[in-house]
């Protein structure tokens, strides 16, 4: 048996059962990542000493036969802007080269706290900025199912380490589709949770209305099991909703009889793929064949989401990414003096990615500009926000395709920051309305490439979310098939 291909609950079955140890389920995994590392690029720092003093622990804990963490011995990776207390964390940036957070995330001390074991940190977007992982200051990552492809952004990292079974499970973060799209690319689970509903404390922040951490797995039980060891209230973080979070499996394998779909217009325009389109709408057609009832929905401010949220997230990074300065941690450029010094830090540390949002932030938030940008995108928001609040009187799922085409080749739109923009026009609004959604895998191409399936819900109701798209994953081989390597 290869240990690595297991799914957190086939793993978490077999080492309850003592079956396989904590250790050798390590071990299997560190030995694919040295098989196809080199190139798939997946990770930005691999901690494989850490790794296995945890594997021991979970062992221990294991054979004293107590009651045991929902994570206990699983080997997970997770996205490198979630601080890990004494580990490199840094966003995949030049400015916070040698950065080690002294103190850990709220999402990995509750895994942490489950007995979970940390494989590493994942590539991304430099600090999330991006939708290719191209825009990394490390290395850029490679799709597992055609390494000449992006693994899609800015969770790529973790997408392709899930696809490639170098890890068993991994975490992301989504601030406008970041989980969702290289889920979609790659083949996998991908799952934004409400805004609140996983703490961000820890979370190196992008943009702090949007940013939201989840999970991103081999299929959609893991999906719920590993958001029961992640979601719930945190005092650390003043936007964590004061909810508690009901058990997320408890739903799985229910039937979806009766239950209403939203089918929005909106998202079925001109210039999806062809491909793709077909595959979305075969997915309907077999839902419909379980006994949900499909019924139209309009989002009439769909076409301000993009605009709204590229002045929204890169105002919010503009005042973020501020602290930045060479003067407390991170990179720091020699200047003649102190302002010679924060320039040149800011601008060699910087890649060209986060310049230009940091630039188109501050302009949006400048004197003068500040009415007819962030406040228009603020009540373009909130228009989008009320859409959907609309739309979910008469439905209870809305169901989209994740992205618009499938990967793209490494290169193809580097040159065009308008056009990549545009990878993510399906997953943007979800951010913007603070709403749950998740990816799941709905076919290929002719060309072998994965294609997604979004599942939209209301607010804090991840379980119709999480019960939807098991019945659809359950009635399809999708989530089956692996890439070769």
């Amino acid at each position: 048996m290869e240990l690595f291909r297991l799914t957190v609950a086939e793993a978490r079955s077999l080492l309850d059962k003592k079956e396989i140890s904590a250790a050798e389920l390590t071990d299997s995994v560190y030995k694919r990542i040295d098989d196809v590392e080199e190139r798939v690029r997946a990770f930005i720092t691999l901690t494989k000493d850490r790794a296995f003093e945890m594997a021991r622990d979970a062992r221990m804990t294991i054979d004293r036969e107590v009651v045991s963490g929902r994570m206990l011995g699983v080997p997970l990776a997770v996205k490198d802007n979630m601080c890990t207390r004494g580990i490199p964390t840094t966003c995949a940036s030049k400015i916070l080269s040698g950065f080690r957070p002294p103190y850990e995330s709220t999402v990995t001390s509750r895994l942490n706290n489950e007995g979970y074991v940390l494989l590493g940190k994942t590539n991304m977007d430099e600090f999330a900025m991006g939708s290719s992982t191209e825009n990394s200051g490390v290395r850029i990552t490679k799709n597992p199912w055609d390494l000449e492809r992006i693994p899609g952004g800015s969770s790529g990292g973790s997408a392709a380490a899930v696809a490639a079974d170098e890890c068993i499970a991994a975490l992301g973060s989504d601030t406008g589709g970041s989980i969702r799209q290289p889920a979609a690319h790659c083949g996998v689970v991908g799952m934004k949770p409400t805004y609140g509903r996983v703490s961000r404390y820890g979370l190196v922040a992008f943009a702090s209305s949007l940013d939201q951490i989840g999970p991103i797995t081999k299929d959609v039980r893991d999906s719920a099991l590993l958001l029961n060891s992640i979601a719930g209230h945190d005092p650390l973080d003043s936007t964590s909703a004061p909810l508690s979070a009901p058990d997320f499996t408890a739903v799985l394998g229910r039937e979806i009889k009766g239950l209403k779909i939203g089918i929005p217009e909106e998202y079925f325009i001109e210039g999806i793929d062809g491909e793709v389109g077909k595959a979305v709408q075969e997915a309907i057609r077999l839902l419909e064949s379980l006994g949900a009832l499909t019924v139209p929905v309009s989002l009439p401010h769909t076409g301000f989401a993009t605009a709204a949220y590229y002045i929204l997230a890169t105002s919010e990074a503009s005042s973020n990414l501020a602290r930045y300065d060479g003067v407390k941690y991170g990179f720091r450029a020699e200047g003649k003096d102190l302002m010679d010094m924060y320039m040149k830090t800011r601008a060699q540390g910087f890649g060209a990615e986060v310049k230009r949002r940091i630039m188109l932030g501050t302009y949006a938030l400048s004197s003068g500009y500040y009415e007819a940008y962030y406040r228009k995108a603020q009540q373009a928001r909130t228009l989008i926000k009320r859409d959907f609040e609309n739309a979910f009187v008469n439905v209870d799922v809305i169901v989209t395709p994740t992205s618009p085409t499938a990967a793209f080749r490494i290169g193809e739109k580097a040159g065009d920051p308008l056009q990549m923009y545009l990878s993510d026009i399906f997953t943007i609004s979800v951010n913007l309305a603070g709403s749950p959604a998740i990816s799941v895998p709905c076919g290929f191409t002719s060309g072998g490439l994965p294609i997604g399936l979004q599942f939209i819900g209301r607010h804090f109701d991840e379980e119709c979310l999480l019960k939807t798209a098991y019945a659809y994953e359950q009635s399809t081989e999708w989530h089956r098939r692996k890439p070769v390597l």
